[in-house]
């Protein structure tokens, strides 16, 4: 270990996926090193408030993705994809980083090629059982890739994969709540079967629907509820929840330590960071997988978790119909649900932050 300060460099986001992971990496690394940290986003993207909010600088790219379906939107892409490799290249040379760390997401790719072409070494962290097309594209050149998934010899080098698991909010996995406790804190019966379903800070329009149906139904069977609607389904939740016993509508949930822990069970989507915390706090899962990902990577996540025996997955086009019958008959399960949770907290891989910290460090220091 040397005296210099640490210049590095980390770039990604566009989802609370990538973001997440990225704070905490960068969390860990102040905690143990002297460093310099500079974050690299995509403009208007949620990284753009949530990094400075954690108190980290960052610069934004006017980088976006590609439109699929109709391919003549890609002109004003690419001339956003130019500008974005040109100012990438300027931060590169201005910054000086001793590594760069790329998460995933449209600012990673043209930051981390330029870092590669200005020959600064780079580490990769892939969240996913489906590698990214970013990460795959960098791969070749990539010093380490960190993936939180077993078999990823499909997409990349076998010799620079290390397993490390995704990093996750440190609050989450040091919070101590008493189940009885968290319930009480909802104003929830202690001794009753909770569910938690959550569809992240936008919220999931097919969880929410389907709760919309059936959460009558769920009340009437003695299922308490703690229903996460997200910002832009909160009136119509509160609507069909109004006069149910044991159901808490809130649009987000600043306390998901708290959440977590009242749940016997959980309904979500699938992506890589809450299944990452699901896993850690052992949390059995009904995983609604949204189809409104690149490569469906959260079906190819939650498959992972059912092989294992630690989910129960509903594809999105089935939500409605299956998912009311299979939350009832679960919460009717009490041994069901306690065998998942256990091979579900199997499949957790802790301290993922430490352990990346541990690679960036070995790089720098070769």
């Amino acid at each position: 270990m040397t005296d210099k300060k640490y210049r590095i460099l980390i770039s990604g986001g566009g989802t609370g996926g990538h973001i997440f992971p990225a704070l905490s990496i960068a969390n860990a690394l102040r905690r143990r090193v002297d460093c310099e940290i500079l974050f690299v986003g995509a403009e208007n993207r949620m990284e753009m408030e949530k990094v400075p909010a954690a108190g980290y600088k960052i610069i934004g790219l006017p980088v976006a993705g590609f439109n699929r379906k109709n391919l003549l939107k890609n002109f004003s892409v690419l001339l956003k994809l130019r500008k974005s490799i040109s100012k990438a290249r300027g931060i590169i040379r201005d910054f000086k980083p001793d590594i760069a760390i790329g998460v995933g997401g449209y600012a990673s790719g043209p930051t981390l090629k330029a870092a590669q072409k200005a020959g600064i070494p780079t580490l990769l962290q892939e969240q996913n059982s489906y590698a990214g097309v970013t990460n795959k594209l960098l791969a070749a050149k990539a010093d380490r890739i960190c993936t939180a998934y077993e078999g990823m010899e499909r997409f990349f080098p076998a010799d620079k994969i290390i397993l490390t698991g995704n990093p996750v909010r440190k609050n989450l996995v040091e919070a101590k709540a008493n189940v009885r406790e968290a319930r009480k804190s909802f104003g929830l019966d202690p001794d009753k079967t909770t569910l938690l379903v959550v569809g992240g800070s936008l919220g999931a329009r097919t969880l929410n629907e389907t709760l919309e149906e059936c959460i009558s139904k769920l009340a009437a069977a003695g299922i308490q509820v703690i229903w996460q609607t997200g910002k832009f389904f909160g009136n119509r939740a509160e609507e069909a929840a109004k006069g149910l016993e044991g159901v808490v509508v809130t649009q987000f949930i600043a306390d998901m330590a708290e959440a977590y822990a009242a749940a016997s069970f959980v309904v979500s989507r699938a992506g890589a960071g809450s299944i990452s915390e699901l896993e850690l706090l052992g949390k059995a899962c009904i995983l609604v997988p949204s189809p409104n990902v690149a490569e469906d990577h959260q079906t190819k996540n939650a498959q992972a978790l059912e092989k294992n025996g630690a989910a129960i997955l509903v594809p999105d086009a089935e939500a409605r119909k299956i998912l009311p019958a299979t939350t009832l008959n679960l919460a009717s399960d009490p041994e069901r649900i306690k065998s998942m949770a256990e091979a579900c907290g199997r499949m957790a891989l802790p301290d993922s932050d430490e352990i990346i910290v541990d690679e960036v460090l070995k790089i720098i220091e070769k």
